[in-house]
């Protein structure tokens, strides 16, 4: 490992982050073709685990291996930097899609005439009637497909895996050898005379066995490749560095790390086989990680085998790694509900420490330069910010969030413990818990946390206000609750807004259910299952109830918004009588044309959320209080409940996309509110006041919770402007808010990279639990970004 001249990237760092966003992202074919050879040679002579144990065996078995020019971390999930595997078995593409994938203006994927051919000679002939996707679709009902169609609900797992899961500390404290002990004990401890379930047991601990060979396959194949690329190499330098490579895959991942720079790749090539051995939503994390690598770094350190330096590059090494890796391709709604290709890998830093101490350490630091050096959009950076943490951290988090890239975003350790608490954790294991994905709390190590997809609260009430009828197709989609122009009072219209409510909610867990079953029976993960805590001492698959915590999750869309529209309801034609309910619908279907008045009335002289207003935030928390009671403590299929978080990856500007022109003003086909953030331009009264309404809403209730801030750079600047941001914070989480997050961009940058996006090629903005850059959104996203609302102190 070269020494650092000057704190953070060097020269090696430089040319593999060049490679890794330079490179354009293809369709990796292998992955697919390998996973059909396998179903062909072993479905129906083993039980399902099994084949899907030996279809991640011989992928890493025969898979081509890379390791590029400069690396010190390997391991890809393709053949190259920005290879991005299909999942046939979760969706089959069509042609057309695959075409799609290439040839559109955003994000794009080169697909080769080898590729198309692949696809339709082998991958769709065998898949197409076989893939979840069909399963899924061939088993709702009409109901549910007529309410997922018009956008009322999603469904995150029609084209991805179950997933939101994160690693617990054993992944550092263990080999792969020593989980196959602990599954050769488990196996041996099978009461076949008294267990019903003994045989499917077997069958799913024979699998996590199996799963543990292929990535010790894995490990041992990059450790000779490794070796082979020294004896070829004339750079005495780098074949040290290819000696080393290969000395650390001697020892993981079959036996636990040794060593910080082990501790690391151990940690990527169980990453790997997490994403490589199904597709999920989100991709896997690996928890606490600077409390995980802090011993590591003391021990190595101390024994002079490590430098500061040394140990930032090992991280900037795999911040690049974790870039190399785009989200596989997506179609439909799907795509429109999430439509960024990050992977969400999200590292927690900071917290307290299972002994509910200060969790800071050097690593910490190590981390926030590494990010702020990088400056990528993956892996997905946060940071945990505890009372007992020292304000320089939270400082040194705000010095690298003002710089106006969307990272870290800040999380407040206290709520997370307290949410995991009220969800019926232990204290232990709250302790250890956090956020994935994009602000979603689980229990690491220890919980399936699943995502079952977003529930379009706006448009629910569009429905309402048209007695069940959808005023985009005419079509009749809800129960006739009445025509709201009959409504002598709010109470009644609530009452109407509450059945629908639980009508399209009904739908969406009867499917969801479905879903899940259809994923335990089909589509087991015995590889991620070794990872979490009980699934081996149960013999039970991740994916069928084996964790500690079993948890599925939806997640509410359009706070803001529902809660504007209700108080413009309520303010202007029960309280005031400013307009009547019929001129109030007949200036929605108009889309406000005509009706300056009424446009003016609803935007400027009406209660917002956002502004410390009680009269719109009461309206707030009275759907929110609705919405979490109607979900929470719902039994899923794994063992386990329902519980609610409030956020919208993209998925708001799809739902607005769905629905007419709404009662705040909001135009037709206009993006709705994201996160708990107030609609856009309806926050006047600073900062403050947007915490003080956001903290009305029970924020320990949910899995968490998003709040998007907007300022300018010079807001911000100088100590005094980060000082603000620090208290802003720090306030905030005092009240028990549970994550808040800043784009630091002025308005007119962001119209200039609109009209200009080659010259803003590497601006970066925070579009919702995650950043992207700003030439990677589409315009109905930019444009909703460049409307919010710029804050000053």
């Amino acid at each position: 490992m070269a020494k650092t001249k000057e704190r953070g990237m060097n020269d090696r760092i430089r040319r593999l982050r060049k490679i890794s966003t330079e490179t354009q992202p293809h369709i990796y074919m292998e992955r697919a073709v390998l996973e059909t050879e396998a179903y062909q040679m072993y479905e129906g002579k083993v039980s399902v685990p099994e084949l899907r144990a030996l279809v991640l065996k011989h992928f890493f078995t025969h898979k081509k291996l890379y390791i590029g020019e400069d690396e010190l971390i390997v391991g890809e999930k393709g053949d190259y930097p920005q290879s991005a595997p299909t999942f046939p078995e979760l969706c089959c593409h069509t042609l057309e899609d695959m075409h799609n994938m290439n040839d559109r203006s955003v994000v794009n994927f080169t697909v080769t005439e080898d590729d198309l051919k692949i696809q339709e000679e082998q991958i769709i002939p065998y898949w197409e009637d076989r893939s979840m996707r069909r399963r899924i679709l061939d088993s709702m009902t009409p109901e549910w497909k007529e309410a997922y169609a018009a956008g009322i609900f999603t469904e995150f797992m029609e084209q991805r895996g179950p997933g939101h899961t994160v690693g617990s500390v054993k992944l550092y404290e263990k080999g792969y050898l020593d989980y196959q002990e602990d599954i050769r004990q488990a196996l041996a401890a099978l009461d076949f005379q008294h267990d019903p379930e003994a045989l499917n047991k077997r069958d799913q601990l024979n699998a996590m066995s199996i799963a543990c060979e292929a990535i010790m396959i894995l490990g041992k194949r990059y450790g000779e490749l490794a070796r082979q690329m020294a004896d070829s190499c004339a750079d005495e330098a780098r074949r040290k560095e290819l000696l080393q490579i290969a000395a650390n895959c001697d020892i993981v991942p079959a036996h636990k790390p040794e060593t910080f720079y082990q501790a690391i790749q151990t940690y990527w090539f169980t990453h790997l086989a997490v994403t490589t051995e199904l597709n999920p939503w989100d991709a896997y994390s690996p928890g606490h990680f600077d409390q995980h690598l802090g011993p590591f770094y003391k021990r190595d350190t101390e024994a002079g085998i490590l430098t500061r330096d040394q140990a930032l590059e090992l991280m900037e090494c795999l911040w690049v790694k974790f870039y190399n890796q785009p989200a596989p391709p997506k179609v439909g709604v799907t795509l429109k509900e999430s439509s960024t290709y990050t992977d969400f890998a999200n590292i927690n830093t900071g917290g307290i420490t299972p002994e509910g101490e200060d969790g800071v350490n050097e690593v910490s630091y190590i981390i926030l330069d590494c990010m702020d050096e990088m400056q990528l959009v993956q892996p997905n950076s946060n940071v945990q910010i505890s009372r007992k943490n020292p304000r320089r951290f939270l400082k040194r988090a705000c010095e690298i969030a003002r710089k106006g890239w969307g990272q870290p975003a800040f999380y407040n350790t206290e709520a997370i413990i307290q949410e995991l608490l009220n969800a019926g954790k232990t204290l232990e294991d709250a302790r250890q818990g956090g956020c994935s994905g994009c602000v979603e709390t689980g229990a690491f190590g220890n919980e399936a946390y699943i995502l079952l997809g977003y529930f379009n609260l706006p448009k629910v009430f569009e429905l309402t206000l048209f007695n069940g009828v959808d005023p985009m197709t005419g079509k009749q989609l809800g129960p006739r609750t009445g025509e709201a122009k009959d409504f002598q009072t709010f109470d009644q219209l609530w009452e109407a807004y509450t059945k629908q409510i639980d009508h399209f909610l009904d739908i969406k867990v009867r499917g969801s259910n479905v879903i899940e079953s259809l994923y335990a029976k089909y589509m087991p993960v015995p590889f991620l299952s070794v990872l979490t805590n009980d699934c081996i001492t149960a013999g039970k698959d991740y994916n069928a109830g084996g964790a500690r915590y079993n948890t599925s999750v939806i997640q509410g869309v359009g706070t803001g918004t529902i809660a504007d529209c209700l108080s413009a309801v309520k303010y202007n034609v029960y309280d005031h009588g400013n307009c009547t309910m019929e001129e109030l619908l007949a200036a929605m279907k108009e889309d406000f044309r005509g009706h300056e008045r009424l446009l003016n009335l609803v935007r400027s002289h009406t209660p917002k959320y956002g502004n410390d207003d009680d009269y719109a935030d009461n309206l707030m928390r009275k759907v929110f209080n609705y919405f979490l009671d109607s979900v929470s403590g719902r039994p899923n299929m794994r063992g386990g409940t329902y519980r609610v978080d409030m956020l919208p990856t993209t998925c708001h500007v799809y739902f607005g996309d769905v629905m007419i022109a709404s009662p705040n003003g909001r135009l037709a086909h206009k993006p709705v509110s994201e996160g708990i953030s107030p609609e856009k331009g309806a926050d006047r009264n600073g900062p403050t006041a947007v915490i003080k309404s956001c903290a009305k809403m029970d924020h320990l209730k949910t899995g968490g919770t998003l709040l998007n801030q907007k300022f300018t750079p010079q807001v911000v600047a100088g100590e005094e402007g980060l000082n603000h941001m620090a208290d802003l914070i720090r306030t905030y989480f005092d009240m028990d808010g549970h994550h808040i997050q800043f784009n630091v961009v002025g308005r007119e940058t962001l119209l200039a990279a609109q009209r200009n996006p080659e010259e803003y090629r590497d601006l970066i903005v925070r579009v919702a639990g995650y950043s992207d850059y700003f030439r990677n959104l589409d315009k109905p996203l930019q444009d909703e970004i460049i409307e919010r609302t710029e804050q000053g102190f």
